[in-house]
């Protein structure tokens, strides 16, 4: 049997797209977020004119419009790197877990990396940005090993409303703890204070540099696990039954998703619902097969973080709004509206 044979609820979203459908979408989400990094470029608290971001793309940054451009270069690489990775990472865990509700944030791996990173920095006085980065794995692995274990007891095992409980009540333990680690720390207090909103503000090539590899293994990981995905939706015992190693699956798939969640973290802190909104908005698109799902997540997700930091910037000129802030004014109602439409049901 293979996967297009299983019967779906009539509710359900198709397993294929046809290919005129793929690629016209393929093609919609590359031009909305090549418009999207060139909004990012040319708006701000100071507008500049398109020849001035042609001129600041070529290197030039004789006057100050064109150095404003190219202070916001390596930001809108970092949101599109940063919301690549959540939107990839959101759809591994919804596979991994055949939980509609998965999210990094919702699952408190986000807030796992934080409390790593921030207690590394104030007991041990981690400096490097690469030490960021593999500390905030860790404590992405340990949250997410600790949200399962804690989802799966009781009858029933995982289900996807304990799984959510399960994230949120940690969570919220986790960002208690960061809080009692920071607040008697003045000297570090007011940086980790922007830096657990959520932000791309302040990115720099060496963050660039430092991040790209670690996420190039999270990415690999979960796209090669792609086609695996689409077995285990169909259940463990069927999985099995069709050759996959359902555990090793799981165990290669986690690690991708870990590995992006905690590497984005660690360079633009514990920005959440954006692997929440992203794959169930590109399962519209392309269907439920991981193969394309999992690639149209991360240019989805590279476009919803880089259109939520436009959007941050130009309504509170001259100051500007954290990224992390207006992704949570978008998820938090298509959160609830999931809930509600889909009364938490597994996928």
């Amino acid at each position: 049997m293979s996967v297009t044979d299983i019967p779906r609820a009539p509710d359900a979203v198709p397993l294929r797209r046809s290919a005129r459908v793929r690629v016209s979408s393929l093609l919609a989400v590359t031009a909305v977020l090549i418009a999207v990094m060139t909004a990012s470029l040319a708006f701000g608290s100071r507008d500049v004119a398109w020849s001035d971001v042609w001129s600041a793309l070529g290197g030039a940054d004789h006057t100050l419009e064109q150095a404003a451009v190219a202070k916001r270069i390596p930001r809108t690489l970092l949101a599109v790197v940063v919301g690549a990775a959540l939107g990839l990472a959101g759809a591994v865990m919804q596979g991994v877990t055949r939980n509609p509700l998965a999210d990094p944030g919702i699952l408190g791996v986000n807030m796992g990396a934080s409390l790593a990173v921030v207690t590394a920095i104030a007991s041990f006085g981690l400096a490097s940005a690469s030490g960021y980065i593999w500390v905030a794995m860790l404590g992405a692995a340990l949250t997410a090993a600790f949200v399962y274990g804690v989802g799966s007891l009781g009858r029933g095992g995982a289900t996807p409303l304990k799984l959510a409980l399960a994230g949120a009540a940690i969570s919220a333990a986790l960002a208690s703890l960061v809080s009692a680690v920071v607040l008697p720390r003045n000297d570090i207090a007011d940086t980790f204070r922007l830096w657990q909103i959520g932000g791309v503000g302040g990115a720099s090539y060496e963050q660039l540099g430092s991040v790209l590899p670690f996420l190039a293994v999270g990415f690999v990981l979960s796209l090669a696990s792609a086609r695996a995905l689409n077995s285990l939706a169909l259940g463990d015992d069927l999985a099995a039954g069709l050759g996959e190693r359902v555990a090793l699956v799981r165990a290669t798939a986690a690690l991708g998703a870990v590995v992006l969640c905690g590497a984005s973290t660690a360079v633009a802190g514990p920005i959440g619902f954006v692997g929440l909104v992203v794959p169930h908005a590109c399962r519209l698109l392309v269907g439920v097969d991981h193969r394309w799902l999992l690639p149209f997540s991360a240019l989805s997700g590279a476009v919803l973080l880089t259109a939520a930091d436009v959007v941050g910037r130009v309504v509170a000129r001259p100051s500007e709004i954290d990224v992390g802030i207006v992704t949570a004014l978008v998820g938090a109602p298509f959160f609830i509206h999931i809930v509600r439409r889909q009364k938490v049901r597994s996928l």
